[in-house]
């Protein structure tokens, strides 16, 4: 059973949001179409992402956990992965739109978006020796930076309280992949900062692949 821990892992996390898609208040099913563009777009960006930094060491597999059907040389759990992710958090940031209006704070959360764009870019130049660390904070402040300043109409407010919410399955799914682990890191390339097992630009890495997909779709939507 231990091949296919990756696998399950993948099911479980989209086996909620798939379940509840036809619930006709929020009818998540609806979005479809927007929301696999958006994933494939941006699974694309990531999994080359994930290819170069696999292909240099940055983070490894170990085979014990996945059942063995290697794509550009990732398990085809990793592909998943870009896919069961984004459906699920997505589906979280719908729900709350729906349930939460939120209303009044978006100009906090923009303002909140432009310091943290410029907090991660410090921190990005000055880990220029540790390749996880710089990659992902440059590009998660450079696609912040790009979101405050050419997105009309805001969806930051929903979308952090969406991505804080999604931490507790985040930390539950990726604390299993490290433990075991099914994913191994080279810690000269990263901080070295673990939240419990799981290295901090985790964290940030996460952020960026849901605000990616969450600006996208919300961008398709808008142009339809």
């Amino acid at each position: 059973m231990a091949i296919y821990t990756y696998l399950m892992l993948n099911l479980f996390t989209v086996s909620v949001p798939l379940a509840r898609s036809f619930e006709p208040r929020i009818a998540y099913y609806k979005q479809w179409k927007h929301l696999f563009t958006a994933i494939g777009i941006t699974g694309a960006f990531f999994l080359v992402w994930d290819f170069f930094f696999t292909k240099w060491g940055i983070w490894s597999f170990n085979h014990n956990y996945v059942i063995g059907w290697d794509i550009a040389g990732m398990p085809l759990e990793e592909w998943l992965f870009f896919l069961a992710i984004p459906f699920a958090c997505v589906f979280i940031y719908e729900v709350l739109k729906y349930f939460f209006p939120l209303k009044g704070m978006e100009k906090p959360a923009r303002i909140f978006t432009l310091v943290l764009s410029i907090f991660l870019l410090i921190l990005g130049l000055l880990n220029l020796d540790k390749l996880y660390t710089s990659t992902t904070f440059i590009s998660t402040s450079i696609w912040l930076l790009s979101q405050f300043l050419w997105s009309k109409k805001s969806y930051f407010s929903h979308f952090y309280l969406s991505y804080f919410i999604a931490l507790l399955p985040f930390f539950m799914v990726n604390g299993v992949l490290t433990s075991l682990p099914v994913v191994s890191y080279n810690d000269l390339e990263n901080l070295g900062i673990r939240l419990f097992t799981i290295p901090i630009e985790d964290t940030v890495y996460m952020l960026l692949l849901l605000m990616m997909n969450v600006g996208i779709y919300e961008h398709l939507k808008k142009e339809e």
